[in-house]
């Protein structure tokens, strides 16, 4: 199965994925698996931050939590990132794998 191809862990309600962010993209959106990692489009450029905010912005209104809850861990300056994402109660494993099977 393509989801389990994603680089992910999960400890105590907190998913953190590999993500592979495309900027400067038409529409920004998560269009699925590329080397491991959940590949992302971003509309914004690279610059002061921009693309990192729409990241954390997509990733929440996908995996439906507050912004607040989804982190980047590393990669902040590049295009592979390590992003935490919160839980609280919600299942983010089965979360990323109909992710993956509606865009795979």
């Amino acid at each position: 199965m393509k989801q389990d191809l994603i680089q992910y862990s999960l400890k105590n309600d907190r998913l953190e994925i590999r993500v592979h962010v495309v900027p400067r993209a038409s529409k920004s959106e998560v269009v699925g698996e590329h080397d491991g990692s959940l590949r992302v489009r971003i509309a914004a450029p690279p610059v002061d931050g921009a693309a990192n905010e729409e990241l954390i912005r997509v990733l929440a209104k996908t995996f439906d939590v507050p912004r607040r809850a989804v982190s980047i861990v590393s990669g902040e300056a590049g295009r592979i990132k390590h992003v935490r994402i919160e839980s609280g109660a919600r299942d983010l494993k089965e979360l990323l794998r109909s992710l993956i099977a509606d865009r795979g």
